[in-house]
């Protein structure tokens, strides 16, 4: 398996944009499109899309001219399509495939989307493949906590994992961890139902064990950390599977809004009230920042042989340029390069029965 052309040295960050995905339409991909054009010199965006909606909203937005090029495509994948319906449909002709193509024939450094997450992950696999090594991709999201941010993965791109697929995706969120945090040796966490070692899966608990003995001078292998640690930031990096992964970051996106809708309420239920809320309005302007999923919108799919990232559907153009400027960021700092040569120097921790360097079956 050959990697993707890569960037050169000193060349703009060149990002595909498939400008028709998600909820609100193009017009959120461009407004954040231009944010960041306005605040980074050394991008360019491929848009995606079709050129008859696209093209009329142009003008609002002129910082693009000259950094941005349209190509036509008249076929969007819906936000409720299926996998694989939108494989039949939509493939080397949709919005969402031909950005993530760009990558493959080498005009771009990275592909970002708000569209259709299980759509987005089936094109990007069958389009541009996973690494030598890679068994399942997984999708890793930043995560506010009281120390600041944090990593977690998987976030919902796959059901259930064996522990090479945990010891795989903590060295690949050590990577991403290396760059977005700034961190030379990340910590990491398997996440379980108790800090204790006898506690959880066989699988989580072997992941465990090959962590803690392999010693990894990337990472810091913590051991077993527990959902209030989510929060806590205990770890730099938590890892876990899809399933469980996903359920986490819905229901810290649900118990944001509950909180918010709380305060609303707390702050308008007598006269008394108001008056604390305009006295601490700069203590409620900070709260609500932290709690804003624009701040850390953009899930990046790991283990592809290229970089794709998933912004949030229902996003604004604010969140979108979030979402880009994650993007920037894993292709100016390389993140392909760091996971590769992390993967090389742990093949001596592959599990029983993957060889180092094998493809899984």
């Amino acid at each position: 398996m050959t990697s993707q052309p890569g960037r050169a040295a000193g060349a703009p960050v060149r990002i595909a944009l498939d400008a028709m995905g998600g909820d609100h339409g193009p017009a959120v991909v461009l407004d954040g499109a231009a944010r960041v054009a306005a605040a980074r010199a050394d991008v360019t965006f491929l848009a995606f899309g079709d050129e008859a909606i696209i093209t009329p909203l142009l003008p609002k937005w002129p910082g693009l001219a000259g950094r941005m090029t349209l190509h036509h495509s008249d076929v969007a994948i819906r936000m409720d399509d299926k996998p694989s319906q939108a494989l039949r449909t939509g493939r080397r002709v949709s919005s969402m495939w031909m950005a993530i193509e760009a990558i493959k024939r080498g005009e771009a450094d990275v592909a970002v989307s708000a569209g259709n997450t299980g759509a987005l992950m089936a094109m990007s696999k069958v389009c541009l493949r996973t690494m030598p090594q890679i068994d399942r991709p997984a999708i890793a999201a930043l995560w506010p906590t009281l120390r600041g941010r944090s990593i977690v993965l998987d976030v919902g791109a796959t059901i259930g994992a064996d522990a090479q697929h945990l010891v795989d995706m903590a060295i690949m969120g050590a990577a991403m961890a290396s760059i977005v945090l700034d961190l030379p040796r990340p910590t990491i966490g398997l996440l379980n139902v108790g800090a204790e070692e006898i506690k959880g899966l066989e699988e989580v608990k072997a992941a465990g064990r090959l962590l803690r003995e392999a010693s990894l001078p990337q990472l810091a292998y913590h051991g077993f950390v527990e959902g209030d640690d989510l929060g806590q930031g205990t770890v730099d990096v938590v890892v876990t599977e899809g399933f469980t992964g996903n359920i986490a970051l819905k229901t810290a996106e649900g118990t944001a809004k509950q909180i918010g809708q709380y305060l609303r309420e707390a702050m308008g239920s007598s006269l008394m009230s108001k008056l604390g809320y305009v006295l601490a309005r700069k203590a409620f302007a900070i709260l609500r920042q932290k709690l804003d999923p624009r701040r850390v919108n953009g899930g990046v799919f790991l283990g592809l042989d290229g970089l794709v990232i998933k912004s949030h559907g229902g996003t604004d153009g604010l969140g979108f340029a979030g979402a880009i400027e994650m993007g920037y960021e894993m292709a100016h700092h390389d993140l392909l390069s760091k996971i590769r040569t992390s993967l090389s120097l742990a093949q001596e921790i592959r599990a029983p029965g993957m060889a180092a360097g094998a493809e899984p079956s």
